[in-house]
């Protein structure tokens, strides 16, 4: 456990900015070391995100993959948390420019992470939300379960078809597991919830412009991931292209083929991503050399060239593996990154040499709704329900709070053998008021 010391005000200094798997890992790692360590960011909780899926599609609640920063770091005497958004970085004066004020660093750890992108087309934003907050998970899931009491209320016709038509962008492990989530949703877990209508007759488009899913996988996890999908029912889309999205369509360009529009009400985005407005700050204010992703180039220990005490961990750093290509953005990277730079400063602080980042890869693996993984464990492609088992397990583990990961567990059990959903449609309904006066009538 942490030591409990409170470091003096004169100690060394490390700003993380960003309270994310790496950033909090690192600032739990140093956690007694004899470093003062602030940590900032603009959520005061730390979200894992890759179960963000499940939270929009009704299998977990926020609070089951959201823990309170503060919480984690309560023994962690010498480290405090600040809410706020900063914004700015001067690396000559080595400030950090935060809504409220700046703070000084001898140090500075920046795990601000990726946002979505649309590649130029940010109207899309407004008709076809991504998946990286808590309030684009809420989004979602209101925007899927709307759209079948939506349908409830119609007719048979092209309004009904296009409430239960659901196109996913983007066949990553993101996009994948939404799908095959949404299909569960409405092959297995909803039906006969309805009147009117039957959730089996939903339509899922899945849309990516490589040639197969999972593009970053083996070919034969490729097929399989293919197969399970085809097994749920979800219309796969390769090689092609979204040319356009407005409020209740989907123009798709096939590579060969003529463009077809989709009258779909909801659609989820899952294509691509771009580093947070800070860390393009950070990158513009240092000189940084970028990847064509905007991630920055690091050095073996994690830190800019040109500014050997600011350190780039998680989504925003380009470090590569042995073999020359980058690691993915995956949780395990961030964590192992955050933990690498707290250690790498307590050696430091003791005099010792420092030893290069070196990424342990356990695998990675993409969950196509219920007992369905395809994926990679040590080298070794697994698929199945014993892959889903290894999956639920890694998860469960990577959770920080040990009540978190027996809520999970609960859960996933519960819903292992039932059809229950977090279904619940938030936000203020509409006010009866003033869809009243819209028809005429005037009420108090």
């Amino acid at each position: 456990m942490p030591k409990t010391s409170v470091e003096p005000q004169d100690a060394h200094h490390v700003v993380i900015v960003g309270g994310g798997f790496g950033g909090l890992f690192a600032a739990r790692q140093l956690g007694g070391s004899g470093y003062r360590v602030t940590l900032l960011d603009k959520r005061n909780f730390q979200l894992f995100q890759p179960l963000l899926y499940q939270v929009a599609t009704g299998l977990l609640t926020v609070g089951d993959i959201s823990t309170q920063q503060r919480v984690v770091l309560r023994k962690c005497k010498n480290v405090r948390t600040l809410l706020a958004t900063a914004y700015d970085i001067d690396p000559d004066a080595q400030t950090v420019s935060y809504e409220g004020g700046t703070i000084a660093y001898d140090t500075l750890i920046c795990a601000t992470g990726v946002k979505h992108q649309y590649f130029g087309n940010d109207g899309w934003r407004a008709h076809a939300p991504g998946l990286k907050t808590v309030e684009h998970a809420l989004e979602m899931r209101h925007r899927i379960f709307q759209a079948f009491e939506d349908a409830e209320r119609l007719p048979p016709g092209p309004e009904r078809d296009q409430l239960l038509t659901f196109v996913v962008v983007g066949a990553g492990p993101t996009g994948v597991e939404l799908a095959g989530a949404l299909a569960d949703l409405s092959q297995r877990v909803m039906v006969g919830d309805y009147r009117n209508i039957d959730s089996r007759d939903a339509k899922i488009i899945l849309v990516e412009g490589a040639d197969n899913v999972l593009p970053v996988y083996p070919e034969s996890l490729q097929r399989a991931a293919n197969k399970m999908l085809a097994q749920k029912n979800v219309d796969v889309r390769t090689q092609a292209m979204v040319e356009h999205i407005e409020d209740g369509s989907v123009r798709i360009k096939p590579k060969d083929a003529d463009p077809e529009t989709v009258s779909a009400k909801t659609v989820l985005w899952a294509a691509g991503v771009r580093p947070s407005a800070f860390g393009r700050q950070l990158a513009q204010r240092t000189g940084a050399e970028c990847d064509r992703a905007g991630r920055m180039q690091v050095q073996a220990d994690l830190s800019l060239p040109s500014h050997p005490n600011i350190f780039v961990i998680g989504d925003l750093a380009h470090a590569n593996k042995p073999d020359g290509t980058p690691l993915p953005g995956l949780a395990p990277v961030a964590i192992q990154q955050g933990r690498y730079v707290a250690k790498l400063l307590v050696r430091r602080a003791k005099g010792k040499a420092d030893k290069p980042f070196k990424y342990f890869d356990k695998g990675s693996m993409a969950i196509i709704g219920r007992y369905k993984v395809v994926g990679q464990v040590f080298g070794m492609k697994v698929k199945g329900f014993f892959a889903w088992l290894a999956w639920s397990g890694v998860h469960i583990l990577s959770l920080i709070e040990p009540a978190q990961r027996i809520t999970v567990s609960v859960q996933w059990m519960w819903r292992l053998f039932g059809r229950n959903s977090d279904r619940l449609i938030t936000g203020n309904p509409p006010s009866t008021a003033a869809i009243q006066r819209a028809h005429g009538i005037e009420g108090d």
